[in-house]
């Protein structure tokens, strides 16, 4: 696979999902290099404006081939006037793109039965790594939750693509009235699924690595930190996670992830600097904050 390369995208297409928007970029020197986990960091505003750092997002489906050529697709919340800038884009304008950005998730090497857990828009990588999970043999088992109905991404495809699915929301008006990881204990038991993989808000990302934990699955999980770069200069987003000399670093979610062991990820001290990480000072530093979108 190729670096991350700078590309002048068209936009050839927006489409409303749900709460969400849905925006395809002709990217062909990024597409054929894409896998589920990459990220992509979007320009907003155009070259006049004073909004100047990109913002990131999960790749939901890279197309090397087809009527437009190689596209790539990203699924967006307007949470402020960047979010708000993309969304208003139209077929034929252009949006500065970098990708592909991170580390993907790792598939198996042999066929075992694996998990999906997606929360919001969250969800946005988990049909193409179904695809390529189900390519491998695996079985594919996706659990999807929202707050709401409308804040659920990705429920049609998984149906298309899953062994069996679960939909939960926080209100009740779709699925089951509750949360992911209510279900997730008993579908980990009945499906003896070995593999957990997730993405979606920290607290449910803990969540879910701790129920993997303790019914013995391995879990990835891809990290929603607030990634102001997205290519390992800034370090807004680093995170502490223990490596496998039991170290804990303060290491960068854009370079070093999105995608980390689930086990390994001290989601608790998320936002702060532990003071037995390697390099810490003294005295606890006060808690990250910061939002971008």
């Amino acid at each position: 696979m190729s670096g991350p390369v700078q590309a002048d995208a068209e936009v050839v297409a927006v489409r409303r999902a749900g709460a969400y928007h849905r925006l395809v970029l002709l990217a062909p020197a990024i597409a054929g290099s894409v896998r589920p986990g990459h990220f992509v960091a979007l320009a907003v505003g155009g070259p006049a404006s004073s909004m100047l750092l990109r913002r990131a997002f999960s790749v939901h489906r890279a197309e090397e081939r087809g009527r437009s050529g190689g596209t790539v697709e990203v699924v967006l919340a307007v949470h402020g006037p960047g979010t708000a800038w993309l969304a208003e884009r139209r077929p034929g304008d252009r949006v500065d793109v970098i990708g592909p950005l991170g580390k993907p998730f790792a598939l198996p090497r042999e066929p075992v039965a694996c998990v999906l857990v997606g929360g919001g828009y969250g969800a946005a990588p988990l049909a193409s790594l179904a695809e390529g999970l189900r390519a491998r043999g695996c079985a594919v088992h996706t659990v999807l939750g929202a707050a709401t109905a409308d804040r659920l991404f990705g429920v049609l495809e998984a149906k298309r693509i899953s062994d069996s699915l679960e939909v939960t929301t926080d209100d009740g008006s779709a699925g089951r009235n509750g949360i992911v990881s209510d279900v997730l204990p008993d579908l980990l038991t009945r499906t003896r699924s070995e593999v957990v993989y997730a993405c979606g808000p920290m607290g449910m990302l803990a969540e879910v690595a701790r129920i993997a934990a303790a019914h013995g699955a391995h879990s990835q999980c891809a990290v929603e930190e607030t990634m102001a770069c997205g290519i390992g200069v800034c370090m807004t987003c680093v995170l502490p996670v223990v490596g496998t000399d039991g170290v804990t670093r303060m290491v960068r979610a854009c370079v070093d992830g999105p995608v980390f062991r689930g086990d390994a990820v001290r989601w608790a001290d998320v936002g702060t600097v532990p003071t037995d990480a390697l390099g810490a000072p003294a005295e606890p530093l006060a808690p990250m904050t910061g939002g971008l979108r």
